[in-house]
């Protein structure tokens, strides 16, 4: 007969090899099995979409902006990754008819979780090295979004987008803060963000346990994956990202909307003072456990015409001189 003690003493290592697997599971994606992104051979002349959806107020929305994304010609494919699990898979089945329907580029990508990490998930539906994650509230005109692509091809290692912030440094109470700069920034936003298919398998699969921490707090705070993505860019350049002008872009989802359109009241920027605390946390969350501060500024924009500055007056306004 097995005495007590040793029963207890199986039963504690059973236990901790069932938590040690549970942890290597979920710090290891199935999504890390691929080959590497680098020794692939990824198309360098269009782009995949990677749309991010997650409240059903904002499918017409999102099915809007799907078909126009899905009519340029550099667009490769449109991915929806419909992040919320408790959507009814009635509702699902129309979006994916809906999707279908309006273009065979467009597919609906339901994710197992509400992790935002699922949003830099190495996946085998990309077919392009040029990568644009966006948001389902964000409307950006065609133009703009091929300017920003021309972009991207000339800087192919950097971030390029249309959104864009700071991280600073508060000598009073010592701590890292998430702000805007007009003088300079060192962060783009997942609203609209251009990057290389690579940085999704060194965000997912790459830094060890240290990073596996970082995305761990992404889960905890359900924010700052596209900090955190703006840390593993910087890390593996030492540049800065770039921000590149833009003709005409509607953003639905900012919390200075006046217009009750159900749409901003469900994002997260919409919690104000809240989410700027929060984000500035996860910076310095981020430098503690990484041990370093990778990120680096940049200035000014990049534009894709230079208008006349001089002011000449017609019709009794003073107007550009080119008007």
């Amino acid at each position: 007969m097995t005495p007590p003690t040793t029963t207890i003493l199986i039963l504690i290592l059973i236990l901790l090899g069932a938590t040690l697997f549970t942890t290597v599971s979920t710090t290891t994606p199935p999504e890390c099995s691929p080959t590497n992104p680098e020794t692939q051979t990824l198309r360098r002349d269009k782009v995949t979409v990677l749309m991010s959806g997650f409240s059903e107020s904002r499918i017409p929305l999102l099915q809007s902006l799907a078909a126009t994304y899905s009519l340029s010609p550099i667009v490769s494919s449109v991915l929806i990754l419909w992040g919320n699990p408790s959507t009814p898979k009635h509702v699902l089945h129309q979006l994916s008819l809906n999707l279908s329907l309006s273009s065979s580029s467009i597919s609906l990508l339901p994710q197992r979780s509400a992790s935002l990490n699922n949003r830099f998930l190495p996946r085998n539906h990309i077919a392009t090295d040029a990568v644009l994650v966006c948001d389902d509230d964000v409307q950006v005109d065609l133009h703009s979004l091929h300017f920003a692509f021309r972009v991207w091809e000339r800087a192919p290692h950097r971030l390029v987008g249309l959104f864009a912030r700071s991280h600073d440094f508060d000598l009073n109470r010592r701590e890292w803060v998430y702000t805007v700069r007009p003088d300079r920034f060192s962060i783009v936003l997942t609203k609209f963000m251009l990057l290389s298919a690579r940085y999704l398998f060194l965000y997912t699969c790459g830094g060890g346990a240290r990073m596996a921490r970082v995305r761990g707090s992404v889960e905890e705070v359900r924010n700052c994956e596209d900090i955190l993505m703006n840390f593993v860019v910087a890390e593996a350049t030492g540049e800065g990202p770039v921000l590149v002008g833009a003709k005409r872009v509607r953003d639905y989802g900012d919390a200075r909307n006046e217009e009750e359109d159900g749409v901003s009241s469900v994002g997260l920027s919409g919690r104000k003072g809240e989410h700027r605390k929060r984000r500035g946390w996860c910076i310095g969350e981020f430098h503690r456990v990484l041990g370093r501060m990778p990120l680096r500024y940049s200035y000014g924009k990049v534009v894709d015409s230079v208008g006349e500055q001089g002011l000449c007056r017609k019709g009794g306004k003073l107007v550009f001189c080119d008007h």
